[in-house]
């Protein structure tokens, strides 16, 4: 008998998100390599997202969202809506195969403490269900980094108690910081049938970014000039809350066309304003999508994160950026996993000090020979990328084993 597992989130191949992508990864080692019975449950997604266009795997469970349209109010609560009909899906699908549970809607974990259960305390009736956690971002939290809602709010302090109550048998980080965040919060606030949990969760690190059935182009792209001898900076991706909007524009007031070339692929709410921007200055290609093929063409990856936002999301663009063999221009948080575990093949820009000044002194600071050496840093963590990631597809495996 085969093993069954069901993967839930909103984003699903040909959507391409990159949560999507990374479970559209995950199922693919899943089955080839373990003959294991991947069912997805997702919600009929768009065009929106930063991730390749791929061909389903698994077997898809595909629901309609209950909102389509363009109020961000009953968009946010079909969201919520939508978290509950994915996880009643999952569980109707088999009830001895193992649950993995992302982070798309944001409140899909809250859904899942809620009708999935916990673990099982030591000498304790086990659970219904075995589910995993596999978490990109943190929600409710990140409504608070956002302003949606004030971290005083009964209301937040109900879904925050909620969330955390019933821990899952397995959590999957995205980074060792985020994984010691997690563990603190189910700790503190999980319980299991009735008592206090105090046991670690099992836990296995999982960077997002990493897609182990990865190809990348030999042949330049349109934007990649052959020996034109310029170090080529790209910002590709998702630019919204959590992100550093002016980073960017003080990127684009400082660099030198001379000798750097930026590529622009930006979506989400604070993509307008800087690309508005960047129609003032040359050097710099604008483009719909740069596809993760072509990430290996470009020098530099910038990347930003809002301090507020660390742990809570991690931004999955400078790990895609080691894994094509690129270096980082980290604007951000020291304490961030990106920083964490990509140093070697990053600078960073502090949030908390003047951009401007560090940016100017970073590129008249930046020679040939710095950037070299930082690209083979990112191939050497690339290669140990590729193993934890590897490490990380066969820790799933065996939980899917133990549990069907």
């Amino acid at each position: 008998m085969s093993h069954k597992v069901i993967i839930v989130n909103r984003h699903y191949p040909p959507n391409p998100g990159i949560t999507g992508e990374s479970a559209w990864d995950l199922a693919k080692y899943l089955i080839e390599k373990h003959q294991i019975e991947v069912h997805i449950v997702n919600i009929e997604g768009n065009d929106d997202g930063g991730g390749a266009k791929r061909t389903p795997v698994g077997k898809l469970h595909t629901l309609q969202t209950l909102y389509d349209g363009k109020s961000k109010l009953l968009k946010q609560l079909a969201g919520f809506l939508d978290g509950f009909m994915l996880i009643r899906k999952a569980k109707s699908i088999d009830k001895n195969a193992a649950i993995i549970v992302m982070t798309s809607p944001p409140l899909l974990p809250f859904w899942a403490s809620m009708l999935l259960g916990s673990r099982t305390p030591p000498g304790g009736t086990p659970p219904k269900r075995k589910w995993a956690l596999w978490s990109m971002d943190l929600f409710p939290e990140a409504f608070v980094a956002i302003g949606m809602i004030a971290e005083k709010s009964a209301v937040y302090q109900w879904f925050l108690k909620k969330t955390y109550k019933n821990a899952p048998n397995k959590l999957i980080a995205l980074g060792r910081k985020q994984a010691e965040v997690l563990g603190e919060k189910y700790i503190d606030k999980s319980t299991v049938h009735g008592l206090q949990s105090t046991n670690k969760l099992d836990t296995t690190i999982l960077p997002c970014g990493v897609i182990f059935h990865q190809t990348y182009e030999s042949q330049l792209p349109v934007w990649r000039k052959e020996n034109d001898n310029k170090i080529y900076f790209g910002y590709c991706g998702n630019l919204n809350d959590a992100h550093n909007g002016q980073f960017l524009i003080e990127f684009i007031k400082a660099f030198n066309p001379e000798k750097h070339h930026l590529v622009l692929a930006l979506y989400g709410k604070k993509a307008q304003k800087v690309l508005e921007f960047a129609k003032n200055y040359e050097g710099i290609s604008t483009l719909p999508n740069v596809p993760r093929s072509q990430l290996n063409f470009l020098d530099v990856h910038l990347v930003s994160l809002l301090t507020k936002y660390t742990h809570l999301m991690i931004p999955s663009k400078a790990v895609s950026a080691v894994a094509a063999g690129g270096a980082i221009l980290f604007c951000g948080s020291q304490e961030s996993d990106n920083w964490d575990m990509l140093q070697e093949a990053a600078w960073l820009i502090r949030e908390d000090a003047d951009l401007s000044e560090q940016i100017k002194e970073y590129l008249g600071n930046l020679t040939t020979e710095d950037l070299a050496i930082k690209k083979q840093n990112a191939q050497r963590l690339n290669a140990d990328l590729q193993q934890n990631v590897l490490k990380a597809y066969e820790e799933i495996a065996d939980f899917v084993a133990q549990v069907s």
